[in-house]
């Protein structure tokens, strides 16, 4: 008999959800962690044989990561991650769905700086 997996969905706080705040993140939101992943983000139309660094989801624990769903929409589609769709076409990739309007860019992902009030 064959079974078809599920998609995995999108986790409800993902960061690259336009819906989501990050500092709503559970698990310790760190805006620091969070920027360093911009080395997760490939430089669009390259390639790196060596490895794909992947950004994973904060849902699951250290040692048993899976990419965030959001992240891998993203890098599959504009972010152009060449890498990463040979690994999605050799099948090594899990199904997923999104949940809702997806930022464009990573950087679009981090805290909007807060507004600083002017003094009377």
């Amino acid at each position: 008999m064959n079974q078809t997996t599920k998609p995995r969905q999108q986790c409800a706080k993902c960061p690259w959800k336009k819906s989501t705040d990050p500092h709503d993140i559970p698990g310790g939101y760190c805006e620091k962690k969070h920027a360093n992943l911009k080395d997760t983000i490939a430089d669009p139309g390259m390639v790196r044989f060596d490895s794909v660094r992947m950004m994973a989801c904060h849902e699951f624990p250290v040692g048993k990561e899976q990419p965030c769903v959001g992240w891998l929409y993203h890098q599959l589609g504009v972010g152009n991650n060449l890498g990463l769709r040979m690994m999605a076409i050799s099948g090594r990739l899990p199904k997923f769905e999104i949940m809702g309007e997806q930022h464009d860019t990573f950087e679009d992902t981090l805290p909007k700086p807060k507004k600083r009030r002017r003094k009377a």
